[in-house]
């Protein structure tokens, strides 16, 4: 899993209104243990004081000044090129994206990314108009085909009083950039398909059958097949969860909806893993109106779901790779085991439920994942980000071998 701890992350901020949300950045990532340098445009000087990052960051902030006053031992922009794991330029203007398109190195700024080998996201942040324009679009495809990251602007009131495509993004969402840039991209290219979360069934308006889902261990793959590069399509229970950003969720209620969202699309994906914790009996019938108090017992007749894993073993193209869950109190390796074979799939991923710190609403967990092609690998308790990860890992090598 990718941590930020440690990294060593280079910051370049320009001027525009946005840049005095990067002190809240730049604390964000030494609370996670990053080791953080601040480079500052002139323009960006005008709107927040550098002494404020230093004090956040314990570096010294590099200026201009430090790129005009004649270069000492070590040169600025050379010495912080190599120095850092990875660049974030946010906010970034439009004259700063002209001048790094352009390659004009007359800025320490500019100097430093152009002399650099790290990863650079740049975070476009202006108005509306500026950032539409066919010159500021034209620079943006530039820097893409130079290999930067660019996270786009978001919709919403700008500090000039009008509406438009042109705010920073909050932290979260650079972050996830942040930890895409520094992951391995080897899922680059796939079109992977998760499932995520419970469902509800519902008996009357008010009340419905569910589980302890939190949709936690398929969000977290979400994230993470995100950040190696995959375009992510995340079919989600009722969770509350924040969306993971750069994947499109499409959020269910019972496990009839849940059954034609994933069918409906499971041909657009290469690979495909339900980690969702569906309902497997829904009732037979919903009542209208709720259901009073009256009676001192009442019994609920239940039908069966659609076996939704199992549909997507049975119809799953040549290539197409299907992995499953399956959450057990007991006997966890046959019954997962069995399910494997019974559901025609490739992998399973096995945990056990109903223990402290592991499964159903835990940010831990603890699987073994099975596959006809390899032993079986069993992940020691760990957080479910760095569960997601292995599991990604297991399927890297079971591609290979494919």
């Amino acid at each position: 899993m990718i941590s930020l701890s440690q990294k060593r992350i280079l910051l370049g901020i320009c001027g525009g209104i946005a840049a005095y949300k990067m002190a809240e950045s730049v604390s964000s990532l030494r609370k996670e243990g990053a080791l953080v340098r601040v480079v500052m445009t002139r323009a960006a000087e005008s709107f927040i004081s550098p002494l404020t990052f230093e004090a956040l960051s314990g570096e010294k902030v590099l200026t201009e000044e430090d790129f005009l006053r004649g270069w000492p031992d070590p040169i600025p922009h050379i010495s912080n090129a190599r120095w850092a794991e990875a660049i974030i330029i946010a906010p970034a203007t439009a004259a700063t994206i002209a001048r790094l398109a352009q390659g004009e190195a007359d800025s320490l700024l500019v100097a430093t990314v152009m002399a650099s080998q790290a990863p650079v996201l740049v975070c476009p942040a202006m108005n509306a108009s500026m950032f539409n324009h066919p010159a500021t679009q034209r620079n943006l495809q530039m820097l893409e085909s130079y290999g930067y990251r660019v996270l786009k602007p978001e919709e919403g009131p700008l500090a000039c009083g009008e509406e438009g495509q042109g705010r920073l993004p909050d932290w979260p969402t650079i972050r996830e950039e942040v930890l895409s840039i520094l992951s391995p991209q080897d899922l680059k290219g796939k079109k992977i398909l998760i499932s995520a979360g419970p469902t509800r069934e519902p008996l009357d308006p008010v009340r419905f059958i569910s589980n302890r889902s939190s949709g936690k261990m398929g969000y977290a793959l979400a994230r993470a097949a995100r950040r190696r590069g995959a375009e992510v399509v995340l079919i989600s229970g009722p969770v509350s969860l924040a969306p993971p950003p750069g994947v499109k969720v499409i959020f269910v209620e019972t496990a009839e909806e849940m059954a034609r969202e994933m069918l409906s699309r499971a041909s657009w994906a290469e690979v495909i893993i339900m980690a969702a914790a569906v309902a497997d009996y829904r009732p037979l019938k919903t009542s209208k109106s709720k259901i009073k108090k009256e009676r001192q017992e009442m019994e609920i007749r239940l039908s069966k779901t659609k076996d939704i894993l199992a549909e997507l073993g049975k119809n799953k193209r040549p290539g197409q790779i299907v992995i499953g869950f399956a959450a057990e109190t007991e006997n966890l390796l046959p019954r997962a085991s069995q399910k494997l074979k019974q559901k025609a799939i490739d992998i399973i991923v096995a945990n056990q439920v109903g223990q402290p710190g592991i499964g159903f609403e835990s940010d831990t967990n603890q699987v073994t994942i099975l596959s006809p092609k390899k032993p079986p690998s069993e992940i020691r308790l760990a957080p479910k980000e760095e569960i997601a990860d292995k599991i990604y890992d297991y399927l890297i090598e079971f591609l290979k071998m494919s």
